[in-house]
């Protein structure tokens, strides 16, 4: 399953700077104007994971395959995007199918780039779009809603249903917070997100700041954060055009430049992680003398559910997984080595998979 975050903002905060940074292209026109981007561009980038090429040297793999994520750099939104205003709402749609949504926030000074609003203030920023955003889920729902009050009147469960968690996202939204703010009824979850709602998406604010506080971020990003916790998001701090270098450089240069900025990893590698947290997802992996592959799959998955994610029919015809833990693969150089000491284990269609678990599945078709 590949991650689908969209990157939206005010114009001008270094959204589609972050976006050829990420993708490591430039593939998205960042200039010094609003509305640079005019279509959503879209850029596939490979998640970081060095176990990766443990496991790929331990099994003699011909190629390694990490797992994918996929950005979406949204054209710059403004004040008023929801009825018109700028660009108008198109660019909400190209939201609605993103797993989450990544909220690019200025938080440095620089006289040379222009700001849509005229001040440099982050939370602001992040109201406005927000604002924005819920809306634009005010209208769909109330579009929706009254269709659904007739057929829910006529005895219709499903349409009742609907109905019910629509009145929870819109009793959250006339009150100025996002329909991520409510409480959905457990076993509601798909009905929950079958309302296609932006603001129900899982946020992520990334802090856009000068390369001085790359490290360790500054004033404005700690604003962020605060309202971070508030919201219960999570926050990522990148300094977009130091992210914009590193793309540029081998993989020597890019630790060399990182270590003279007291930096440990480039921005992206943080900011996968955390939304992969914000996602509740985790790996495990396959290896042999073909390939070392990361599969991406949800906290708690079975066995026969990580199967399913390399092909459908391995999950219907599920007979056992054989499981090792990447420490176990790593200490014990292999498949062979796990089994002489004992590590090796045959799970059943109970088993939940644990990240970093290297996996061979048995099936019948």
């Amino acid at each position: 399953m590949a991650l689908k975050v969209a990157i939206v903002g005010l114009p001008n905060v270094g959204k589609s700077t972050l976006f050829n940074a990420l993708t490591q292209t430039a593939a998205a026109q960042a200039a010094n104007y609003p509305f640079c981007t005019i279509e959503p561009n879209v850029g596939d980038v490979a998640v970081p994971e060095s176990r990766l090429d443990a496991l790929a040297e331990i099994a003699g793999s011909k190629e390694i395959i990490p797992a994918r994520m996929n950005f979406v750099d949204v054209a710059g939104l403004v004040r008023g995007a929801a009825q018109g205003e700028g660009l108008g709402n198109q660019f909400l749609a190209n939201i609605r199918d993103c797993d989450a949504v990544a909220f690019v926030s200025r938080c440095f000074v620089n006289d040379d780039i222009t700001h849509v609003e005229g001040r440099i203030d982050p939370i602001s920023d992040l109201d406005i779009i927000e604002t924005e955003l819920m809306l634009a889920d005010l209208e769909s729902l109330e579009k929706r809603v009254s269709n659904l009050e007739k057929r829910a009147k006529t005895g219709d469960k499903e349409a009742g249903a609907t109905l019910a968690l629509m009145n929870l996202a819109l009793a959250e939204l006339r009150e100025g917070r996002p329909a991520r703010a409510a409480k959905v009824p457990a076993g509601e979850e798909k009905g929950w997100r079958m309302l296609q709602l932006l603001t129900s998406k899982p946020a992520l604010y990334v802090c856009n700041v000068d390369e001085a506080s790359a490290s360790s971020g500054n004033a404005f990003s700690e604003t962020v954060a605060g309202r971070a916790a508030r919201d219960n998001a999570k926050t990522v701090v990148i300094s977009a055009q130091i992210e914009s270098e590193i793309a540029l450089l081998d993989r020597e240069e890019r630790a060399e430049f990182l270590e003279t900025l007291g930096l440990h990893e480039p921005g992206l590698n943080r900011l996968i992680r955390e939304a992969y947290a914000l996602l509740g997802l985790q790996t495990y992996f396959t290896a042999g003398p073909k390939e070392a592959r990361a599969w991406t799959i949800p906290l708690g998955a079975t066995a026969p559910q990580a199967a399913g994610v390399i092909h459908t029919d391995f999950e219907k015809g599920f007979i056992r997984a054989e499981t090792i833990a990447f420490e176990d693969y790593v200490k014990f150089r292999g498949e062979a080595g796990a089994r002489e000491a004992g590590r090796f284990r045959s799970e059943g269609k109970e088993y939940v998979v644990h990240d970093g678990d290297v996996m061979n599945f048995r099936f019948n078709v």
